[in-house]
Order: C-alpha cells, then sequence, then structure tokens
C-alpha cells in the first residue's frame, strides 16, 4: 500500500512539472550575430502534443509564409537579408495550448527618418522624427546639426527653443519659434551593441510671406491687364469720334445741294 502511494505521488509530481513546463521546443540557433543571412528552424521534441498548424512571428506579427518549411514537429524559415530584417522570431505549434519558443537575430543598427524632407513656416515649430528598423533598439540617441562644410555640430539647447524625446523604438527632435536659420540638414544618430546608425533630414523653412506671393502675383497680373485695356480705350476713343463726325456730316453737305439745285429750277420756271 506505502509503496502504491509513493508510486502515485511520482506519478503526480511528473504530471505537474510537464504541465509547468509544457512542450518542449528545441530553438536553431537561440541567437543570431553578426550574420548577414540565416536559417532559423524549431523542432517539437514532446510526443504525444497534437499540431494542428504552425506560423511564425516577427516582433509580434506574423510574417509570410512562402519562406517557411514545416512538418509536423519540424518548422524552418530562412532569412536573406538580416540587415533589414532583424528583430525577435517566434516559432508556433497550433494547438489546443499552442506552443512556441523564440529567436534573436541581431543585426546592424538599421535607422530610417520618417521624412527626409521637412518644410515649416517660420515663427513655427516643426517635428523631425527618426525610427529605429532592427534589433536590438537602440539605448542612446542623439541629434546633430550638419554645416555646409559638412562640419556636425551638437543640438545647443542653450535658448530652449530644442527638444529631444527619445524611446528604444525612435527619438524626436523638436524646433520651435522658427527662423531662417534653423534651415538646413539634420542627422539622427542611435547607437546600440552592434554598433552605430544614422539617417538625415533636410530641413525647409519658408518665410511667412512666402503664402501671399501668389496671391500678389494675380494682384499684379490683374493691375497690368486692367492698364492695358485702359491705355487701349484710351487710344482708339479719338479715332471712333472723328468717323462719327465724318459720317454725320455728309448726308447734311447732300441735302444741302439738292436744295440749292430746286431753287434755280423754279427760278428758271417763273421766267
Amino acid at each position: 500500500m506505502r509503496l502504491l502511494c509513493v508510486f502515485g505521488a511520482i506519478l503526480c509530481s511528473f504530471q505537474q512539472a510537464f504541465a509547468q513546463t509544457g512542450p518542449v521546443i528545441t530553438p536553431i540557433p537561440k541567437d543570431v550575430i553578426n550574420q548577414t543571412s540565416a536559417t532559423l528552424s524549431c523542432n517539437l521534441t514532446s510526443p504525444g502534443f497534437v499540431v494542428k498548424g504552425h506560423h511564425w512571428k516577427r516582433n509580434g506579427k506574423i510574417i509570410d509564409a512562402t519562406k517557411t518549411r514545416s512538418t509536423a514537429h519540424y518548422m524552418e524559415y530562412n532569412i536573406s537579408k538580416i540587415e533589414t530584417n532583424s528583430g525577435i522570431y517566434t516559432c508556433v505549434f497550433e494547438s489546443e495550448t499552442p506552443a512556441e519558443e523564440s529567436i534573436f537575430v541581431n543585426g546592424l543598427p538599421h535607422i530610417l527618418a520618417h521624412k527626409h524632407s521637412e518644410s515649416a513656416n517660420e515663427n513655427d515649430k516643426v517635428l523631425l522624427v527618426c525610427e529605429c528598423h532592427s534589433y536590438p533598439c537602440f539605448t542612446d540617441w542623439t541629434w546633430k546639426k550638419v554645416t555646409e562644410s559638412d562640419v556636425e555640430m551638437d543640438i545647443d539647447n542653450a535658448t530652449g527653443r530644442y527638444s529631444i524625446m527619445s524611446v528604444p523604438n525612435n527619438s524626436t527632435l523638436t524646433i520651435t519659434d522658427l527662423n531662417n536659420e534653423d534651415a538646413g540638414t539634420y542627422k539622427c544618430i542611435g547607437e546600440n551593441k552592434m554598433g552605430q546608425g544614422s539617417s538625415k533630414i533636410q530641413l525647409r523653412v519658408r518665410s511667412r510671406l512666402a503664402a501671399l506671393w501668389p496671391f500678389l502675383g494675380i494682384v499684379v497680373e490683374v493691375i497690368i491687364l486692367v492698364a492695358i485695356i485702359f491705355i487701349y480705350e484710351k487710344r482708339r476713343k479719338p479715332d471712333e469720334i472723328n468717323d462719327d463726325d465724318d459720317s454725320g456730316s455728309a448726308p447734311l453737305k447732300s441735302n444741302s445741294a439738292t436744295e440749292h439745285k430746286d431753287k434755280n429750277l423754279r427760278q428758271r420756271n417763273s421766267n
């Protein structure tokens, strides 16, 4: 009886341990470092686990299955270019209770500016944004302004017009009360354990009068058109008056000659 109790306790402990640990998945490799490409694989070694399907996730999002090769308890995924595809890859074996395991694919720092060119009006504010597109994301962000001679100057916040807000995924440089001197090239730099990366943003600052130039151009065109019409009317008016005088005097002359002719005829008849 005591032996049965001991055997039951051992069996119960084994079941609890299996329930706590769950299915065993062996990822190969566990980490990818300093590689340009890689093939990831996961092998489910727990017997009795019913697999209903497979899929891969990158940074928590399901990715394209065309690069996936799988069997009942095996999954494989090929990364051809790690530079732009680093991240946390997770293999998922679908079942009533899904089983998954992660592989950490480390890549060189890859930064993208939200916009490579920004435009803003004088006295307004502008936000310059750079984003991390690599894993691991950056532990340190810095911003610099690039002069025309390619000298990189640290952003000076002595005036209080500059503000830098950074999180691992992105960094934002805010410039308030813009003026013409703020125009130029800005460089964001991100750094992680794999190295350093950067991206550039071109900032253009428009004068507040810039929005008025199209309107002023239309006004000038209207003024010129009115002036041309006025000068044309002014020059053609005397010619029209002369033409009207000539056409009005001709009938009067003809009538006078007719009356004179009739008068001479009457005088002859009376004689």
